[in-house]
């Protein structure tokens, strides 16, 4: 699903306010998925010593694809590897010493993988992965040239009673990857002629579901969608999971209760929209006739042998709601794991059946090698074919231009920008839990596809597929890249807070997406720029630094900026997924706490002033006195807001109680209070000018009392009008 600002929301709110945990490193080593029980090394073993050994043993090493599978014939019948790569001589069952690259690179595209030293490479660099992050359970399938080369399980998919991964029968999540069979539904009817691209989508939905104009005049369009261009804001806070079956809705009654403002004009900017995909699969099912689970059932899974895929999830049958997922393979969904200083911590089951289309897909690593071969051969497999050549060129075809290193949108397929050049296409996706990524590289005959069920396997597997091409078809790249005087010189163009386009605008969800979603951009002395969100990463320019555009000085990755009159005014990183635009001094969260600050010390002024102030300086007129009495109820007003809104921020280091409980008694009352607290600072604003008549009178307040009432009134002011634009008075819209 990608809810991958929504999911940082604990670690970054508590970050502002906690001090970090300090986690335990004494968890057991991650356990393979063998048929038979074998002996577990004590840590991670790193790939080159995997390597030497598999170099050495190549002659008795049987590759993978050979091997039978366990349970199913989701992997039966592999055609022949192609002519192209047979013809490079390389044997599949041996490793040989392999030629280089004209470009560096260890293999040229039409030499295919060595499978025992993928299989070295993969071990080690998952093993080590699950071992520094505390991952339960990881599934990986990678296939090349028409055959599985690797297909493997790694720890566990359920811990009590323990149930270790099995690639061929272990489902896991596969949150946004779940769209892929979503576009191609949906360029299934756009091949038969019932759906057209360039259309409203409003031709294709219910008119309770259409997209309503909400003041833009230029419709909603399909091909809108497939590049989540249509302008919509992202709300998920809520209602994008639920842990409890009862609280589901059907598909139709969600996206109507849940519409999205309209915050951009259509193709103006790309911003990955959950509720644009849901529209997507609604169009598909509207003009098919078919429920949307029943439509992926039977025209992919189910002509495909993909038994053990199912957008189903399991929960009792429901009169208006999709049918559950069939008992066989309930049992075998993977259980989603939350890392914690005690351990591993299950989590409840994700329900994401209401949009379906975004996010509901459950599968194996088996299964998922059998669609991306389906992929790598434009849409046909063991001669079933899937999808036609028109949807196979436009899943080749990016929709909208992209700057060099960013990825882009291939009709709803990422286009992957992967090391030495080469492309690619897939999806990635992540629940609250459950983190996976598919990707295919046509030119390399290439498929990579990985998840994991514990909330810590992101940065697994959001890389995988990159490390394998940069391991065998890049060249190696040394780190770390060196910093630019040019850049140190123009610090002043890019430094900086930045927001991004995928968030909720308005309300309490707008008010701390506007924490969560922002990028602080910095340049430090020797010419790097610096960006701090959810990460910080370190960045030099790709040339000159006036063009905007950079690369990770350490690792993959890339950044481009917009230059507006040779300034930074946004910019997109690698996933392409929103662009980041530069915030006013309003917006920026340093500003908010600034003003946050000041209006608590001088509430706690106002009330300590009360309880010292000595009865000669109770002098004070009648307006005077009505004007303490409401500054003094501010100054409590504002004290408890601050202490509530910290007390909730809190609570938030599981994601999910944040998802699962918004917005929380916490948060709503501390609106409340900051909106009482706001009102009474209209009040004493405008009872300012009679403070200061009353100077002359014998029974008034001070000059000093006077001074200090208005600069209290002034930092309340300004408090009010900052957390009114963020959305922080607006206790309603939780």
């Amino acid at each position: 699903m990608r809810p991958g600002l929504k999911a940082a929301l604990a670690a970054t709110i508590a970050a502002l306010i906690l001090p970090a945990a300090a986690l335990s490193q004494d968890s057991g080593p991650p356990v393979e998925s063998p048929a038979a029980p074998v002996a577990t090394p004590k840590g991670p073993i790193p790939y080159t010593a995997f390597r030497k050994q598999a170099v050495a043993k190549a002659a008795k090493v049987k590759p993978a694809a050979a091997r039978p599978a366990a349970t199913t014939g989701a992997t039966a019948a592999r055609p022949a590897l192609p002519a192209t790569v047979r013809a490079a001589g390389v044997p599949t069952t041996t490793v040989a010493p392999l030629p280089t690259g004209p470009s560096g690179a260890r293999l040229s595209a039409g030499e295919p993988l060595p499978p025992a030293e993928l299989e070295a490479f993969v071990d080690g660099v998952v093993r080590e992965a699950m071992a520094r992050d505390h991952i339960a359970g990881v599934t990986v399938a990678v296939v090349q040239g028409g055959q599985v080369l690797l297909k493997k399980g790694y720890g566990f998919a359920a811990t009590a009673p323990a149930r270790r991964v099995d690639p061929d029968r272990t489902l896991f999540r596969l949150a946004s990857i779940s769209k892929t069979f979503t576009w191609i539904a949906l360029m299934k009817e756009v091949e038969a002629g019932r759906i057209r691209i360039d259309a409203p989508v409003n031709l294709y939905l219910p008119e309770r579901l259409q997209v309503r104009d909400q003041g833009f005049r230029t419709p909603v369009k399909v091909i809108n969608l497939m590049d989540h261009s249509a302008g919509f804001e992202d709300r998920a806070l809520g209602h994008l999971f639920e842990r409890r079956f009862e609280r589901e809705r059907p598909m139709a009654d969600y996206l109507r209760q849940e519409r999205p403002r309209r915050v951009h004009a259509p193709g103006d900017v790309s911003s990955y929209s959950n509720y644009g995909a849901g529209l997507a699969g609604e169009a598909v099912s509207y003009v098919s006739g078919k429920p949307f689970e029943r439509l992926i059932e039977d025209e992919i899974t189910g002509p495909l042998g993909m038994t053990r895929t199912t957008f189903r999830e399991p929960h009792p049958a429901k009169a208006g709601y999709a049918a559950p997922m069939p008992a066989a393979l309930a049992a075998d969904v993977s259980d989603a794991y939350r890392w914690t200083p005690q351990g591993f911590q299950r989590r409840d089951f994700e329900y994401v059946g209401h949009i379906a289309p975004a996010g509901s897909a459950s599968s194996t690593a088996g299964d998922m090698a059998r669609y991306m071969l389906l992929l790598l051969n434009r849409g046909a497999l063991d001669g079933v074919a899937i999808y036609g050549p028109r949807a196979a060129q436009a899943f080749d075809t990016p929709i909208r231009h992209a700057p060099p290193g960013i990825n882009g949108w291939r009709h709803g397929f990422i286009d992957y920008r992967l090391p030495g050049g080469w492309r690619g296409l897939g999806h990635d996706g992540e629940t609250l839990s459950f983190m996976s990524n598919l990707m295919v590289a046509p030119d390399l005959r290439l498929g990579v596809f990985i998840a994991a069920n514990t909330d810590t396997g992101r940065p697994l597997a959001s890389s995988l597929a990159g490390q394998v091409v940069q391991q065998f078809y890049a060249p190696p790249q040394v780190f770390p890249r060196q910093g630019s005087p040019a850049l140190a010189d123009r610090a002043g163009a890019f430094r900086g807070y930045y927001v991004s386009t995928r968030r909720a605008y308005t309300g309490l969800e707008g008010f701390v997406d506007r924490f969560i979603s922002g990028v602080a951009v910095n340049v430090t002395d020797d010419g790097r720029l610096v960006t701090r969100g959810s990460e910080t990463r370190t960045w030099v320019p790709d040339g000159d630094p006036g063009q905007g555009r950079f690369v990770a000085a350490s690792g993959p990755g890339a950044l481009a900026f917009r230059m507006d009159d040779g300034r930074g005014a946004a910019f997109q990183a690698s996933a392409g997924a929103a662009v980041y635009q530069r915030a006013p001094l309003w917006a920026r969260p340093s500003t908010l706490a600034v003003l946050g600050a000041i209006s608590a010390l001088a509430a706690a002024a106002t009330i300590g002033g009360v309880l010292l102030r000595n009865r000669r300086e109770h002098r004070e007129t009648s307006i005077q006195s009505r004007a303490s009495v409401m500054q003094t109820t501010q100054g409590a007003l504002w004290l408890a807001a601050l202490l509530l809104f910290g007390a909730w921020a809190s609570k938030t280091a599981d994601p999910a109680q944040v998802m699962y409980a918004w917005p929380g008694a916490s948060l709503v009352i501390a609106s409340a209070c900051a909106l009482v607290a706001a009102a009474l600072t209209v009040a004493t604003l405008v009872a300012l000018p009679a403070i200061w008549r009353g100077g002359r009178r014998v029974d008034s307040w001070t000059p000093l009392r006077k001074a200090a009432f208005s600069l209290t009134v002034l930092v309340y002011t300004a408090f009010s009008v900052v957390l009114a634009l963020w959305g922080g008075l607006s206790p309603w819209s939780g």
